[in-house]
């Protein structure tokens, strides 16, 4: 038997059920509505292996505190998200993530994964190797922050002597650690279902450089400094925000890049090892810093969990059976 497996049965001896919360930063708010129908239902996990804020979700629940990361989730304002983001200059990541940490803190201070009452795990990724790495056993707040540290984003974590970064590089949806932690049903949320397939592949594309689109300016000596100034402002929102039609922000370029990635990713690794139901909340059109959307995030999740509850059943039952 692995080593990470559970042998103590699970109540009423029924199959031991394991929940694969997958990363999408705001998206991951679907995850407390996933949570709280489930248990409604009476289908109370008994392992949770959750990458980046599958693992901060996943690791409040397992804590006995997803009411108050819910509460938490629901008052958050686009002000309210910019004051938690601590940003600096000189270190590896935009945001320090100090203040996070605190929040954290506040509630999970005393709480380790090792004396949590189900088995749980946070998925993380080292730097430099590339490891896929389980964080099963110390501080739960400090496997959270590894598990979450998006890359260029956050600082990177360092946690017995590895330097850890976000989990969904590697492992976005982690159906293979809620397997190996015992679980005979796994039940996954995939937060970027609605994104998968989108990509093909584009075999004859000409590679012309297409002409490039120079905003004027007015540049009258009366009004040369305003056009300077409103052509740096230009720039500066574009860097830091978004995009126009004739180039990219790095905002938009950073964020594409990480659903691209998350995409093909989960793909090949639930193709490996795919879950026995797969959540997937309706959530195309919610961007992955849309924090301050956490209701309709949460209420989405809901609606995901409530058309699987048949699926669900019947893979429990089909497991019993097989047992």
């Amino acid at each position: 038997m692995n080593e990470l497996s559970v042998e103590t049965p699970a109540p009423n001896g029924r199959p031991k059920i394991g929940l694969a919360l997958g990363g999408g930063a705001a998206r991951g708010w679907a995850h407390i509505g996933v949570l709280e129908v489930l248990n409604e239902a009476g289908y109370r996990p008994d392992v949770i292996a959750g990458t980046s804020i599958g693992a901060v979700i996943g690791g409040c629940f397992a804590a006995g505190k997803l009411d108050e990361i819910a509460e938490f989730a629901t008052n958050l304002t686009k002000r309210r998200v910019v004051g938690l983001m601590d940003f600096h200059i000189g270190g590896a990541g935009l945001i320090g993530g100090g203040r996070l940490k605190r929040l954290l803190e506040r509630d999970l201070a005393d709480q380790r994964i090792e004396t949590l009452p189900m088995r749980f795990v946070a998925i993380a990724t080292e730097l430099g190797t590339g490891h896929e790495i389980w964080l099963t056993k110390g501080p739960l707040v400090e496997a959270l922050r590894a598990s979450y540290a998006l890359p260029g984003v956050f600082d990177p974590v360092k946690l017995g002597g590895r330097w850890l970064m976000d989990g969904a590089l590697v492992n976005p949806v982690p159906v293979t650690a809620a397997r190996a932690l015992g679980a005979d049903v796994v039940i996954c949320v995939n937060l970027n279902s609605e994104l998968m397939g989108r990509g093909t592949t584009i075999q004859n594309h000409i590679a012309e450089p297409d002409p490039e689109v120079v905003p004027e300016i007015d540049v009258q000596p009366t009004s040369r400094w305003l056009g300077g100034i409103t052509g740096a402002a230009r720039r500066v929102r574009e860097l830091v925000g978004g995009s126009n039609e004739a180039r990219p922000g790095l905002a938009g370029v950073m964020i594409d890049a990480f659903n691209i990635t998350q995409d093909r990713i989960s793909r090949s690794r639930l193709a490996g090892d795919p879950p026995d139901v797969m959540i997937g909340p309706k959530l195309a059109r919610t961007g992955l810093f849309d924090f301050h959307r956490a209701e309709e995030t949460i209420e989405l999740g809901r609606q995901a969990t409530r058309r699987m509850l048949e699926d669900i059943e019947a893979a429990i039952a089909g497991s019993r059976i097989s047992a």
